[in-house]
């Protein structure tokens, strides 16, 4: 990789190998040699396998710019620095310093700090500096160009990734890892703070792995507050970074492919890469069924390759937390179609038995234990929507009734689909 552009890709602290861009403005990746040779050493992702070839653009590309920022605030960052759009290099050289799972882009000749090191790299906000820095959040995404912040995620909603200590809300610095994300709601999407938060907190009741979700007003933005399930905190207050990276970026789909209309993953993709990544396929296939499950049921149309994460970390991967669970039918102007088709059907409203069954048929699933945890979490969704209604109705009431009653109704219909 002589005489282009390079930035170390790190994880945590330890260096892992070098991504390049030719002249042409292509990515290349490869791996440093004392990597390989390190016992143990992980792959960065399931479609950058170790080795010592170098792997050129259409390889590389998935895995790193599926690190970035989409649509929007991609395009509004690229601006606010001076850089195109289209370049992701370019982007993550100036972004790339906290983003999600394990993974820091420094240029040659910056170190990454070590997380024991104890020294003020955080700058605690202000009620005032908080709700100023919210209000220019969509102008301004992930605080772009702020000296001495690097951070990104992906995805095209507005998000900051911050550092709560002692219930304050502060900004991570040098690349210091961050420990929450704060996702202001956006003026297209009203009511959508208290629709997450009331999704979330249900999935969580009716037993679905998913990290702690709060409603936040800051002035008069709602907002959510959402702890990183890819960061652990000791009880010295070091944070670090956990490995994790997405199915898009585990079966080599670049970010743009992430809906499977698209010619991204599907249904069926998943379910393989989890019989085959997975350390434990046994517990995570069901796991990953359970999440299809209830994201029909709350009416998700938005559950695509990206919004489902492998975890990296103890030798063994497993299937993240799951997160952005919202009922996307509290949006009529949306569509109806699913992220990735049940069976045959791309309804919202799939709830034909047969389109289960198609579903477990074409993967190896057995119907019965398909039946059973359909019958299982629609009524575990009947037994808690009181209880989780009575938790949320205080952050919007129009909203969190209007999912009580869309989510129940999907329930019983469920449930009497499959007594017939």
């Amino acid at each position: 990789m002589k005489n282009m552009n390079k930035l170390i890709v790190y994880l945590n602290a330890e260096r892992v190998g070098i991504l390049g861009q030719t002249h042409g403005g292509l990515l290349q990746f490869s791996y440093d040699d004392s990597w390989l040779m390190k016992p143990g050493a992980t792959v960065l992702s399931r479609s950058l396998p170790l080795q010592i070839k170098v792997f050129p653009g259409n390889k590389a590309r998935p895995f790193f710019t599926g690190l970035l920022p989409e649509e929007q605030p991609r395009k509004t960052i690229a601006k606010i620095l001076g850089i195109s759009d289209t370049n992701d290099f370019a982007m993550l050289e100036r972004i790339g310093g906290d983003c999600a799972g394990a993974v820091s882009l420094l240029p040659e000749g910056v170190t990454p700090i070590d997380p024991s090191d104890t020294g003020p790299r955080q700058h605690e906000l202000t009620k005032s500096k908080l709700i100023q820095i919210i209000e220019e959040l969509p102008g301004r995404p992930l605080l772009a160009g702020e000296e001495g912040l690097r951070l990104s995620l992906a995805g095209a909603q507005d998000k900051l990734p911050i550092i709560v200590h002692n219930n304050k809300i502060c900004l991570p610095f040098d690349g210091t890892p961050s420990t929450h994300i704060l996702k202001p709601e956006s003026s297209n999407f009203p009511g959508l703070a208290a629709n997450e938060v009331f999704c979330m907190t249900l999935a969580r009741a009716v037993g679905l792995n998913t990290p702690n979700a709060e409603y936040r007003l800051i002035g008069n933005k709602p907002c959510i507050l959402v702890q990183r399930y890819d960061r652990a905190t000791d009880e010295n207050g070091t944070t670090t970074r956990i490995h994790q990276e997405d199915f898009c970026q585990a079966l080599g789909f670049p970010p743009e492919r992430k809906y499977q209309a698209e010619g991204g993953p599907t249904l069926a993709d998943c379910i393989s890469l989890l019989q085959n990544w997975s350390t434990t396929p046994v517990l995570d296939i069901p796991h990953f069924i359970n999440g299809q499950i209830f994201n029909v049921l709350i009416g998700n149309t938005d559950a695509h390759g990206k919004n489902f994460s492998f975890l990296y970390f103890s030798g063994k991967r497993r299937l993240a937390p799951y997160y952005d669970l919202v009922s996307t039918l509290a949006w009529p102007n949306l569509s109806k179609n699913l992220a990735m088709k049940i069976g045959g059907s791309k309804s919202v409203s799939a709830f034909t038995m047969g389109d289960w069954k198609k579903m477990a048929k074409n993967n190896g699933l057995g119907w019965p234990m398909i039946r059973e945890r359909m019958a299982q979490i629609g009524n575990s969704i009947l037994n808690k929507l009181g209880e989780v209604k009575s938790q949320t109705i205080e952050f919007n009431n129009s909203m969190v009734t209007q999912l009580y009653e869309t989510i129940g109704e999907r329930a019983a219909k469920m449930l009497d689909a499959l007594s017939k």
